[in-house]
């Protein structure tokens, strides 16, 4: 059996809006840290958003309409 993941990132199209989610987030408490974009995940950004996996509705009610996100995935590979 497998463990779930303990976090998910949010890929975004450019670091602008990576930016911006950030402090989105911020401002309403959601625990989240801004990272490199892992080996395994390509993206034209080069940073995403790691957050909680228990927090991905909040995410994304919080972020919904407020910029296009490319994708919301787990963060594999943690070790």
């Amino acid at each position: 059996m497998t463990a779930s993941p303990e976090f998910q990132v949010i890929i975004f199209k450019s670091v602008h809006h990576a930016l911006r989610a950030e402090k989105i987030l911020k401002e309403i408490g959601i625990p989240h840290k801004l990272i490199p974009v892992p080996r395994h995940i390509s993206s034209d950004c080069g940073v995403c958003l790691r957050f909680p996996a228990g927090e991905r509705e909040h995410v994304e009610q919080a972020l919904a309409g407020k910029f296009d996100i490319d994708e919301i995935r787990p963060l594999e590979n943690q070790g």
